[in-house]
């Protein structure tokens, strides 16, 4: 047993919670002197919100490697270590690594000659001061909704958290102290408030705006103003909130010193993100998109970006973390029944809760939105049975949406029998299981079988 769990488990949960971040922090500054403070001299852009960490920073890295700069990248679901060998798979499932490992990997970073880093930043890692000693240059806010609220407390202790990226890009005087902030997010003016050289942008507020958006379930075209330059952008990441993933990424990148031909060129020549609006074709007549949307949220807003692009049903895969924020199950049960003609719920990673009870919590909202069991709204927990189920229940012009996993490659399981004796201090590593899985794999999987049984019919 590792000493933090000894003192977990000799110390009351509240006390843990509150003396634990002061624990991170010694560590943090002891392992940056043994290291010799190893992101001194590296350009850092830090990514902080609730949703569209990842497709942020995947932008910006590809915008500064197409324009000539050597960049490296951590995020949820890869580690471009900037060596020119492109991204390795995070298979830690942390967006921000401990400061241990995380200085380890900068360190590593900064062997190969990296210019910039790009670090996609968790308000449990600001909190925890995991991230302390990294020098942010530059800073963005995507977004901020109900989520991670079961750690901090309240919503405003959330927002508290993740203003730190902006106070400590502050503190950077060789940086250029600059943050890209969402103006049409209600949160929006206390991160713009909070940073030396504010960069604003929106659809409806911002200094960056988007304007004549042309969008299809392929690509969104539009026009983007920034006060210095226009741009016609051409996007290939469906939804209105990867335009404004875009939006930050633009302002990044010009405070970077790109020029307009190298934004325009750069943005249009990424392809996807993996695990987010991945559409997967194998020929059938309906559409199926993978996406990582997990909160209640980006369930709104993927939802509302896909709606008007479908014609016939839309079918929605999805289950919730074991462990993870409570609160949010029947709201994004609420939102999935109400938007979704067909709710299939299932396991995310249930880790050692009872994987009914998280589907129970899940359907209490589907319910009340007047979906009936076994008509509209499935059980199944198996995720690759309910994968296959949506599958088989898709006609033409319906859209299948497979929700909360994205890119990931295991399933978080119950250990068959584990029972947990009194006073016991969970631990991931020796509790639970892994279960290979991967959403695209399985969902092609189950699309070639459709068309050999429908072939057969």
């Amino acid at each position: 047993m590792s000493f933090r769990l000894m003192v977990k488990k000799l110390i009351p949960a509240g006390l843990f919670r509150t003396v634990e971040p002061f624990g991170h922090l010694v560590e943090a500054i002891l392992e940056n002197i043994y290291y010799g403070f190893p992101a001194r001299n590296l350009k850092v852009i830090g990514v902080t919100g609730t949703a569209g960490k990842t497709t942020t920073s995947t932008l910006i890295t590809h915008m500064l490697r197409e324009s000539g700069f050597k960049v490296a990248m951590m995020t949820t679901i890869a580690i471009d270590y900037g060596d020119g060998r492109g991204a390795v798979h995070n298979d830690t499932r942390m967006t921000s690594l401990g400061s241990l490992k995380l200085l380890q990997t900068v360190k590593q970073i900064k062997n190969n000659k990296v210019e910039w880093l790009v670090l996609e930043t968790t308000s449990h890692a600001l909190a925890q001061h995991r991230v302390w000693g990294i020098p942010y240059s530059i800073v963005t806010f995507t977004n901020l909704s109900h989520d991670n609220v079961d750690y901090h407390g309240s919503f405003e202790k959330y927002r508290t958290a993740k203003l730190k990226m902006f106070t400590q890009c502050n503190r950077n005087y060789r940086g250029f102290r600059t943050g890209a902030v969402n103006a049409d997010d209600p949160s929006g003016k206390y991160f713009a408030e909070a940073i030396k050289i504010p960069i604003t942008y929106g659809l409806e507020n911002g200094t960056i705006r988007a304007e004549d958006i042309k969008s299809n379930p392929q690509e969104s075209i539009f026009h983007v103003k920034t006060g210095k330059t226009d741009y016609d952008i051409r996007l290939k990441l469906p939804g209105t909130f990867n335009i404004y993933n875009c939006l930050a990424a633009i302002g990044v990148s010009e405070t970077a010193g790109l020029t307009k031909k190298q934004i325009e060129l750069s943005i249009a020549s990424l392809n996807s993100v993996e695990g987010r609006m991945n559409s997967i074709d194998e020929g059938q007549d309906f559409g199926v998109i993978v996406d990582y949307a997990c909160t209640p949220d980006s369930f709104d807003k993927l939802f509302s970006s896909v709606k008007t692009l479908v014609k016939g049903k839309i079918i929605c895969v999805f289950g919730s973390p074991g462990r993870r924020d409570t609160l949010k199950r029947p709201i994004q049960g609420e939102i999935a029944g109400r938007e979704a003609d067909v709710v299939v719920l299932t396991e995310e990673d249930d880790r050692d809760e009872d994987g009914k009870k998280i589907i129970d919590d899940i359907a209490a909202g589907v319910l009340k939105t007047g979906k009936v069991l076994n008509q509209n709204l499935f059980y199944i927990h198996r995720r690759e049975d309910a994968v296959d189920k949506a599958i088989r229940l898709a006609g033409a012009g319906d859209l299948v949406l497979l929700l909360g996993k994205g890119e990931e490659q295991v399933i978080i399981t119950n250990k068959p029998g584990f029972s947990a004796a009194a006073g016991h201090v969970f631990n991931e590593a020796t509790d639970t299981l892994r279960r290979p899985y991967n959403e695209t794999t399985v969902t092609r999987a189950s699309l070639r079988k459709l068309k050999i049984n429908r072939g057969l019919r």
